[in-house]
């Protein structure tokens, strides 16, 4: 199986390095961009750098999203993987417009509600995932199966 694996550094990084133990199997290219804690895959993986997205810069979304298309149709994974934050967004609408499953796993720290991100995928997402038992009765959708270690 061949996965993209699509997150923001930081703790999002974190949390896909915690799903290691599933994605490690298979074959893989990440999605970020740089940072100091990211720059360990450098070597490493494959990646595709991006350009920084924040949640609302909708410029920088729409190039990511071009970017998504063009690396989604060069690399063709089986699997879209994100663990936000706001790279999740174009790269998780870009997969779906291409037919490829997508997972998104929410943050730890999401405890009630979804992030912006979990909010704007939530009607397209293949699999949405959250970390808190809380989240399961504001939407339906979403599964819980614990908390990424």
């Amino acid at each position: 199986m061949r996965l993209l694996l699509v997150c923001n550094p930081g703790g999002h990084f974190s949390t896909m390095l915690g799903l290691k133990k599933f994605w490690s199997k298979h074959e893989r290219a990440w999605v970020t961009y740089p940072k100091f804690d990211t720059e360990m895959l450098r070597g490493q993986e494959i990646v595709h750098w991006v350009t920084m997205q924040e949640a609302r810069m909708v410029i920088r979304a729409m190039i990511n999203f071009i970017k998504a298309i063009i690396i989604l149709v060069k690399y063709r994974p089986n699997i879209v993987i994100s663990t936000g934050a706001s790279l999740a967004v174009p790269f998780i609408f870009a997969a779906k417009i291409l037919r490829i499953k997508t997972v998104y796993v929410e943050s730890i720290t999401r405890s009630e509600s979804l992030s912006l991100s979990g909010k704007l995928i939530y009607n397209i997402v293949d699999e949405l995932y959250v970390q808190w038992p809380n989240c399961l009765t504001h939407y339906p959708k979403v599964q819980y199966h614990g908390i990424v270690v």
